[in-house]
């Protein structure tokens, strides 16, 4: 019996190209596809599913991440592959945290999918090393330490430095240098325009 997959994918190239993938392969079989994330976890209370291929940036900003939690709490045995384009620093770590399964960048990774899910559905985990770099600025984003990536996706809200410092345990001056840090190593002038080419980039996303 060939696997169910389930596809979750807001965008309708990719959502086609891996439908064109599975229903190719003779070990798995399309079962449905759906746009929004949040409708995961009801298909698989009503349907057999084997395996879902999760993007993280559904329809309407739903999280693809929080989609994959949930099912994995009510069924830990469904098989689900993160799939983005996008090089969100967080997004492997909480992949991991969650439990799923396997984890594919769709512009960056050197094996097709259909031998991603292969060896997913064989037990194997398979993650990437490292996000895509990104040129961001005069650096890229993987000469950002881990709390100056921290730091950035908490400006995101706008708030200030003392709000962001109470979040991250940290003191308001230790979040004004590293605010300082990433201007200097990018070469933006102001916070608002670090900030709007970093969302831009898909270097840190809020909310998924």
């Amino acid at each position: 019996m060939p696997y169910k997959v389930l596809i979750i994918e807001d965008q309708a190239m990719p959502r086609q190209l891996f439908e064109i993938f599975v229903s190719q392969s003779e070990e798995f079989v399309h079962e449905a596809s759906l746009s929004d994330a949040s409708l995961a976890l009801t298909y698989c209370q009503n349907r057999q599913i084997d395996l879902i291929l999760m993007d993280v940036y559904t329809a309407h900003g739903n999280s693809g991440l929080l989609a994959a939690e949930e099912i994995k709490k009510q069924f830990p045995q469904i098989k689900i592959i993160i799939v983005t384009s996008l090089p969100e620093y967080s997004w492997i770590k909480r992949a991991k945290d969650i439990g799923v399964d396997s984890f594919w960048y769709k512009d960056e990774s050197k094996e097709n999918i259909v031998e991603i899910m292969k060896r997913t559905m064989n037990g194997e985990h398979i993650y990437p090393d490292e996000t895509p770099s990104i040129n961001f600025g005069n650096i890229t984003n993987h000469d950002l330490t881990e709390r100056e990536l921290q730091v950035l996706k908490e400006m995101l809200t706008g708030d200030s430095n003392q709000e962001i410092a109470d979040r991250l345990c940290l003191s308001p001056g230790t979040v004004k240098r590293h605010v300082e840090n990433i201007l200097s190593k990018t070469g933006f002038h102001t916070r608002t325009e670090l900030v709007a080419e970093a969302v831009n980039l898909g270097i840190v996303i809020n909310n998924q």
